[in-house]
């Protein structure tokens, strides 16, 4: 299998090529120069062993695919249960269980444990850029931690992180550091993206990229959708994924495009309406995004776009092969209230998007089962949620241990020189 640039202009890579240099020289997100095709998969097994089977072609000829089993048992060694709702035909996938209580700690995990196997016997260190708005920063940092040869800067917006989220990004130390640039989310992407775009930065300080443009990233997303999707009653299972830079939701649909029994594929988005606009048949238009408080989908410039499109091959295929809602500060508090005091579930702001926008379809007629990922635990967003309940939210006992720690970072202008200088003299 070897790996092409969305924009077309760069050669075929290896599998580890790609996930070694996270952006293709010209720009572009590496995509598979075609996509497989899966046989039938068992329906009983773990979640490590689903995803192993899964993404074998993916990994077909490259240098780590001796090394699949045993990536997978290391990032899937938490589960991602798949669980009913009171309401009839919902159900949500809970990606919350890992040592960050968000779903990029499945695919994080499984980046650091290819990057680990490539590096070994490397003498200079890599630096591993990434660009948060809320979740991503935490989960790389907690895979990365001690892992030898590796640096991680973490880039996230001041301000525009919940505190828990905030004090996650800060609390590791050693080779991991935390910088809060003065933007939003889209400022710290055009850093990490002009930085890849530096050659004579590169030669002095080798990167790689651990944001959903990573394919170490994005690949073992499409596990746990796969997974749910055998496992599951009502196939094939449609499923509502809340929705920022769309890595997730390309994950959903790249599983789908193999052969998984998925079925329709809806985006839920915040007050940043790039793709609800997109979806509506107005022309794609990238924007600055605005702060919400289902912070970690604060993206107007989506990234994975481009994945998006080429999956499709083209925009009008893309608007005939998806949907996308945006929902609103208003109502996000009113489904988290709602549904706290009715029925006893307690969503995080992301996971309120997808529930809402199950509840409209709803209200239209639409009588199917539907699967909304529920991507973190309320807990990290206490600031937001408690006052809605009215009661404390229970804190897992991983999210409970980072926040004991002592936690700091770094400010930074939104300024690309500075940067540059910053990442030379670490």
């Amino acid at each position: 299998m070897r790996y092409v640039s969305t924009r077309g202009g760069a050669a075929p890579v290896s599998l580890s090529s790609a996930i070694a240099t996270g952006l293709a020289p010209d720009g572009g997100l590496y995509v598979p120069e075609a996509m497989p095709r899966l046989g039938k998969l068992p329906s009983g097994g773990y979640l490590a062993s689903t995803a192993a089977a899964m993404l074998e072609p993916f990994f077909e000829g490259d240098a780590l695919a001796g090394e699949l089993e045993a990536i997978c048992a290391e990032a899937f060694s938490h589960p991602a249960p798949r669980r009913e709702l009171k309401i009839a035909g919902a159900h949500v996938l809970e990606l919350f269980h890992g040592p960050t209580a968000a779903f990029k700690d499945f695919g994080a995990r499984f980046l650091a444990a290819c990057i680990a196997r490539l590096r070994a016997g490397e003498n200079r260190a890599l630096t591993i850029l990434v660009a948060t708005s809320g979740d991503t920063g935490a989960a790389v940092g907690a895979a990365f931690h001690g892992v030898p040869g590796v640096r991680v800067a973490i880039l996230y917006p001041d301000n525009r992180v919940s505190p828990r989220q905030a004090h996650q990004l800060g609390s590791f130390g050693g080779n991991v550091r935390a910088i809060r640039v003065e933007g939003s989310f889209d400022d710290c992407q055009r850093l990490v993206k002009g930085a890849f775009g530096d050659p004579s930065l590169q030669a002095d300080v080798p990167l790689s990229s651990a944001n959903s443009i990573s394919l170490g990233r994005l690949l073992p997303q499409m596990a746990y959708f796969g997974h749910a999707a055998l496992h599951a009653d009502d196939k094939p299972m449609n499923v509502i994924v809340p929705t920022g830079n769309l890595g997730n939701a390309v994950a959903c649909l790249w599983a789908r495009e193999i052969g998984l029994p998925i079925g329709e594929v809806v985006f839920a988005c915040n007050a940043n309406d790039t793709l609800p606009e997109f979806f509506g048949g107005q022309p794609y238009r990238a924007r600055d995004a605005i702060a919400t408080i289902a912070n970690a989908m604060d993206v107007g410039a989506p990234s994975n776009f481009e994945r998006l499109v080429h999956l499709f091959g083209s925009e009008e295929a893309t608007r005939f092969n998806g949907a996308a809602h945006g929902i609103d500060d208003a109502t996000i508090r009113d489904v988290i209230r709602r549904h706290a005091a009715t029925d006893g579930e307690v969503f995080c702001p992301h996971t309120a998007t997808a529930i809402r926008v199950f509840e409209q379809r709803r209200i239209a007629g639409d009588s199917r089962a539907w699967t909304m990922a529920a991507t973190a635990h309320p807990a990290k967003f206490e600031t937001v949620v408690e006052p809605l309940i009215g009661r404390p939210v229970d804190v897992p006992e991983a999210l409970a241990t980072m926040l004991g720690r002592t936690a700091s970072a770094e400010p930074l202008a939104a300024d690309q020189r500075l940067f540059g200088d910053w990442l030379r003299s670490w």
